[in-house]
Order: structure tokens, then C-alpha cells, then sequence
């Protein structure tokens, strides 16, 4: 608790470049939460390097990422936006959490397992640990509450398990998170493949639409999207396609699935995917209008910078020296 509201930790990874669904599914539910808890939102940057970065293009995207948290209408005089990597207190905390932290526990991750599969020729051991790091992450600053998709169940799972082993062993030292549930997101699959979540990451460009895509390339993208031969705009299982560009024109224009085939009853896919790319373009343009103005304001963004992870080092640092005190490292001498 921060002067009486609950805490909310949150992060995304400064690699590849955030998505529609990112959008829709986190980022612009995120706005709103600083009114209920006190919201500490990172750049991951720390859990980017698992796989090898070139580092002029990991320090842009980390500014663009940190840009885009602000541009989304996260006010960081409300929320704590800052750099993982400007808060030594992940790295000390994780180390210490290393040792609480069972291999078997950490054998049964299965985005290890998968991520080692796409990466055969790097398989660390930041890779294999990192879940320890993303405990780190949520623990410095006694959370109690993490958004969290099905896909990141399993480490909040193992983050509480490890923080409970600590409690019982030190007293009670770690608030014990929850995961965060509140207003669903919208979620968007890849408009070349509806069976999969759009993702970041995806080797098809024309599967996903980027935060920073203009309008022809959204509009192209769009038209493009896979659907089916029935040619009936229905919400049903049967047409994944048509689903989900349902799901993306509905949380754009904020009407019900329901309400948006009831439009367009009666219209086929050459009407209807045109609309959904002009309801996409609506919502990203200010968003992209924004991001713009602010990264030509470079002295804001730097006080931003500063001024959080200022604030973010506060807090970890009260979590940390307790942590440290507990297991036995001697007092610093002030």
C-alpha cells in the first residue's frame, strides 16, 4: 500500500514494435487504473537482453516504448513510468529471489520451453532465470495486483510461491500478488493467422497492426486480413477471421459485437474490412499525433526520466535494504 491505495505493477518489453492488440489489450485499460491504485509502469528493458539486441536500436525503442506509455495518455505525474535498468534494486532483488528459487520450478516454465526453441543458438542462463527477474520486478515494490494474460499465469504463479517461501521462513517481508482482474481488454489475433494473438514478434508483418503504421499500410493491412468464403459478417466461431476484425472495429468505434453486425447486415467483406481500417486509423492517429509532439520535446521526456525513476528507486530501495537486512548482508554505514 502507497498512502493508502493498493500497488499495480506493470511492464512491456522494449523489443520489436507494439501492436494493435497491445493497444487495445493493455495499454489503453492501463489509463484509468491510476485513479484506483498507485500504478508503477516499466520498460522492460533489463528482460529484453535474454535475446541478443543491437544497442543503438534497444536504447531507441526503450525511449519510443517509455514515448508511447505518455502518448497513450498514462500521465506520469500519476503513474511511475520508468527504465527497469535504471532501478539496480531488479537486479540485487532478483539475485537474492535466485536463491529462494527452486531448478525444478523453473524447469516447468514453459516459455522457456518455447523461447528456447526459437532461439537454439542462445540459450542462457538470463533466459532459463529470467521469471526470477519478473518476480524481482513485482516484489521490489510490494504489489498487489499484476495484469496478467493466461500466457503469464504460470509466473505470477511461481512469483508468489516464492514469495511465500520467503515469508515464511523471514516473517512477513512480500506482499503476495494477485493477479489484476478488471475490464477485459479487447483480444486481437493476427489478421493473417486468427488462430494466434497478434503479437510483436510476428515473422509475418501483414499479420499485425503497429501503433506506428500509417494509414495506407493499416488500410492495406486491413483489406488483406484473411477471412473466409461464406461472405456473411457473423460473431461466431466458425468465421475466426471475420471474428475478429469484428472484435477490432467493435473496440475501436466502442460498439457491441452485436451492434457492429447489425451495421453491417447485408454488406460483404469489401465493405466492411475498408471500415475497420478506418476505425483503426481514427483511434491510432491521435495516438501517433501525440507520440510525435512528444519526442521532439526532449527536455520533457528527460525530466520524465529522471523524475520517475527517481521516485522508482525510492520504493525499491525501502523493499531491498529489508529484504537484505533479513537474509543477513551487514547495515550500510550512512
Amino acid at each position: 500500500m502507497i498512502d493508502g491505495n493498493k500497488v499495480l505493477f506493470s511492464g512491456m518489453q522494449a523489443t520489436g514494435n507494439l501492436t494493435l492488440g497491445n493497444y487495445l489489450g493493455a495499454l489503453k485499460n492501463w489509463v484509468t487504473l491510476c485513479d484506483e491504485y498507485e500504478c508503477f509502469y516499466s520498460v522492460v528493458d533489463m528482460h529484453s537482453i535474454t535475446i541478443r539486441q543491437d544497442p543503438a536500436v534497444l536504447r531507441k525503442r526503450a525511449r519510443n516504448l517509455l514515448t508511447l506509455y505518455i502518448a497513450a495518455g498514462l500521465d506520469p505525474k500519476k503513474n511511475c513510468i520508468y527504465y527497469q535498468s535504471h532501478v539496480s534494486g531488479h537486479a540485487e532483488l532478483a539475485w537474492i529471489l535466485d536463491c529462494f528459487t527452486y531448478m525444478g520450478e523453473l524447469n516447468r516454465m514453459t516459455q522457456f520451453k518455447d523461447k528456447a526453441a526459437k532461439h537454439a543458438d542462445n540459450i542462457n542462463s538470463g533466459l532459463f532465470t529470467y521469471p526470477v527477474l519478473m518476480a524481482a520486478d513485482i516484489l521490489l515494490y510490494q504489489a498487489d495486483v499484476v495484469p496478467v494474460g493466461i500466457d503469464q499465469m504460470q509466473h505470477l504463479e511461481l512469483t508468489r510461491n516464492i514469495a511465500e517461501r520467503f515469508n515464511n521462513i523471514y516473517g512477513d517481508v512480500f506482499t503476495i500478488p494477485e493477479a489484476y482482474i478488471g475490464k477485459v481488454g479487447a483480444k486481437i489475433m493476427s489478421l493473417q493467422d486468427p488462430s494466434k494473438k497478434m503479437s510483436k514478434s510476428d515473422e509475418n508483418p501483414n499479420g499485425s497492426i503497429y501503433l506506428m503504421d500509417d494509414p495506407d499500410t493499416i488500410m492495406r493491412k486491413c483489406k488483406r486480413a484473411v477471412t473466409d468464403s461464406e461472405g456473411c459478417i457473423l460473431y461466431r466461431d466458425e468465421q475466426p477471421g471475420i471474428k475478429n476484425l469484428i472484435d477490432i472495429y467493435s473496440a475501436c468505434t466502442g460498439k457491441t459485437p452485436d451492434e457492429t453486425v447489425k451495421e453491417f447486415q447485408g454488406k460483404g467483406y469489401g465493405d466492411f474490412k475498408p471500415a475497420v481500417g478506418e476505425a483503426v486509423v481514427s483511434v491510432l492517429k491521435p495516438l501517433q499525433d501525440e507520440f510525435a509532439r512528444l519526442s521532439k520535446d526532449k527536455a520533457y521526456i528527460d525530466s520524465v526520466i529522471k523524475g520517475n525513476a527517481e521516485k522508482a528507486n525510492y520504493y525499491a530501495t525501502k523493499t531491498l535494504r529489508k529484504v537484505q537486512r533479513k537474509v543477513g548482508f551487514p547495515d550500510r554505514i550512512r
